[in-house]
């Protein structure tokens, strides 16, 4: 019934009795997108079925993201009630695709044009709060869903104690840097190549919270990694840029160890959120880029001796599981 829903909804906001759809991306939550055929080109359908995905707070963040001068999708044609948008086709590729060694710096700067101006409009009044609570919820996945049930560890007490510790660090470090509005997953898979842009996605999350957590986001997704020294030099360009857009960056020593401890906690939470798509949601494709965010925790841990409880885990715990999981696979 959905699907005839959605295809005479398209074809009455299109104008176009014959168009047809075609699944554009998969998605994570219970929206879909949907690539239109027919006269007049392609454009894209958003079907958020009502009670599952509302539309309305997607909506309401584009406006104020538009109006804040960031590149967003344009929207054609709505129907709030039923949880149909018809938009902007921006095309095939996301920035995780064109992206490469070679075009990456030129990308990446036009990147920064987008989050500064993202990171300057100030958040909502009611705005979610990227606080306490929220990373309670982080640390939890992490525990509940990839050590126990992903590898089935269970920690002893100094385990689980020195991990309490770490994720302790984590989160006064995260609750202790300046605030601004942040995207929650600013990464190249949530950009669009196109010119003036890149275009922005995937925004309906944005809340109030630390400064280093978008920038980290940019360069360590689940889809490519860079090297540190590269990532290195691009934090320090966006502190430069940020210092000089008036934006609450602290001094470049205090930022970059932000930014390394921003991103172990959103690994962290990364792997949990995998581990919990793969077995509670049956979404399978997820889980094997786990070793992507094992290797970032690994490069920069060594950084930081205030962190070591979760290197030793790592060590004697982790990584074993691991081995064990991929010689039984």
């Amino acid at each position: 019934m959905r699907e005839s829903q959605r295809l005479d909804w398209a074809r009455g906001a299109l104008g176009d009795a014959h168009a047809t759809l075609e699944r554009a991306t998969v998605d994570a939550g219970f929206r879909s997108y949907w690539r239109s055929r027919g006269e007049g080109g392609s454009r894209i359908v958003m079907d958020s079925p009502p009670g599952l995905e509302d539309v309305r707070p997607w909506l309401a963040w584009r406006d104020l993201l538009e109006r804040g001068g960031v590149r967003v999708p344009q929207v054609l044609a709505r129907d709030v009630e039923l949880g149909f948008l018809l938009l902007e086709d921006l095309g095939v590729p996301t920035l995780a695709q064109a992206i490469d060694a070679g075009n990456a710096d030129a990308w990446f700067e036009v990147a920064f044009d987008q989050l500064l101006k993202l990171q300057a409009i100030a958040p909502p009044e009611g705005c979610g709060e990227f606080g306490e609570a929220l990373l309670q919820r982080d640390a939890g996945l992490f525990e509940e869903w990839f050590l126990g049930r992903h590898l089935g560890i269970e920690l002893d007490c100094a385990e689980a104690e020195a991990l309490q510790l770490v994720q302790r660090r984590l989160m006064d470090n995260a609750l202790g840097q300046p605030r601004v509005l942040v995207h929650r997953d600013f990464m190249p898979r949530n950009l669009m190549p196109v010119l003036p842009g890149p275009a922005v996605l995937d925004f309906q999350d944005c809340v109030r919270g630390p400064i280093a957590y978008d920038p980290m986001s940019l360069f360590k997704d689940a889809f490519l990694s860079w090297p540190l020294q590269r990532v290195d030099a691009w934090l320090a360009r966006y502190h430069a840029r940020a210092a000089d857009a008036g934006l609450p960056v602290p001094a470049l020593e205090t930022f970059l160890r932000d930014a390394d401890w921003m991103g172990i906690q959103r690994h962290l939470k990364i792997l949990g959120i995998f581990s919990r798509l793969h077995y509670r949601d049956g979404k399978a494709r997820y889980l094997p880029d786990a070793t992507r965010f094992i290797a970032y925790l690994d490069e920069v841990l060594p950084r930081h001796p205030q962190l070591e409880g979760l290197r030793r885990l790592l060590d004697a715990r982790i990584r074993p599981a691991l081995s064990a999981d991929a010689s039984a696979a």
